[in-house]
């Protein structure tokens, strides 16, 4: 039945959460070079949980091939594409290690890397990110990952010297509060911060991918930045802060025009001018609507009960 042995109680059980999509060709090697890892080791055994996040591919087919193997493979299929923080929220689910780690499908966050995030782990931390000396992604993926590394600082309170990555690992107790989160759309980043502010980072090997190429488009990105508004309240006191602000533009202006003409009755008032201030002040009016507008969709699908993720299948569970 199964190649890998069941976990020795003398040792601490790490579940594997890992999103899958398109990981059909590179799943097979994520699991088996991750137990070869833990195989060297005497004190952590593993357990996997993979979440088919509604690939195209046969990704599920592969996950069952894995389970078939492994006595510690479990997979879980979703009934649509949710997103990757959706999936992960589903193996969160179903983990029950001691320690959870979170890695991709696609071996840039390599198994060779794990013992170094277990190693950081036991120096007090309840979340460390794996982070990368050199990414291997590309121009965009490496913009949009400094756009999120300021959005968290700024918006989620995270320290400047703590970088986020998707090679994570969290104490059993961090999972425990996590997967009280029923809400749509969920920010697994945002948790952390929210949960706790022990949360340390060590250093990485960056690999390049070995199938394929990224699943997050543009539009991915932008939905997943976000998604990070939906843990606080910042936006809405910055729009408050412009809107004090050109106020306060308008106001003076509006007293130098008067003082102004009535010191000098020839002076012209001109057209251009105007449009320049409606333009201005309409733009933030309507940034302002935009803002407030994501806050009112994401509380609408959150009253109406919007999944986080639907299950169609397991496997091994």
């Amino acid at each position: 039945m199964s190649e890998a042995l069941a976990p020795n109680n003398s040792k601490r059980l790490v579940s594997v959460v890992i999103p899958c999509y398109r990981s059909e060709k590179s799943i097979k090697d994520v699991v088996e070079l991750t137990i070869a890892e833990f195989n060297k080791w005497d004190d952590y055994d593993c357990e996997f949980v993979l979440v088919n996040d509604c690939s195209p591919d046969n990704t599920y087919g592969a996950i069952c091939e894995l389970a078939k193997r492994h006595a510690n493979v479990h997979g879980v299929s979703l009934m649509r594409n949710f997103g990757q923080h959706s999936a992960i929220m589903c193996g969160l689910h179903f983990a029950k290690g001691d320690l959870i780690l979170g890695i991709d499908d696609d071996l840039q966050c390599h198994p060779s890397q794990i013992r170094k995030v277990l190693d950081r782990m036991d120096d007090g931390f309840d979340v460390v990110y794996g982070v990368y000396a050199e990414s291997k992604n590309g121009p965009i993926k490496n913009f949009t990952s400094w756009l999120n590394k300021v959005t968290s600082r700024k918006l989620l309170g995270r320290p400047k010297d703590i970088r986020s990555s998707n090679f994570w690992l969290i104490t059993s107790e961090i999972k425990d509060q996590m997967i009280q989160y029923k809400n749509y759309n969920p920010y697994v980043d945002a948790l952390f911060t929210r949960l706790t502010n022990r949360i340390g980072n060590v250093t990485i090997e960056h690999h390049k991918r070995e199938y394929g190429t990224s699943n997050y488009t543009l539009s991915k990105l932008v939905n997943l930045w976000l998604a990070s508004f939906n843990y606080t309240n910042v936006p809405l006191r910055l729009i408050s802060g412009i809107g004090v602000f050109t106020a306060l533009v308008g106001f003076v202006a509006g007293i130098v025009t008067i003082v102004r003409k009535v010191l000098d009755p020839t002076i012209m008032a001109g057209w251009s001018s105007i449009v320049c201030i409606l333009l201005l002040f309409f733009g933030v009016v309507l940034l302002a609507l935009g803002i407030i507008g994501e806050y009112l969709g994401n509380i609408v699908l959150s009253i109406n009960s919007t999944p986080q993720y639907v299950i169609r299948e397991k496997v091994n569970l």
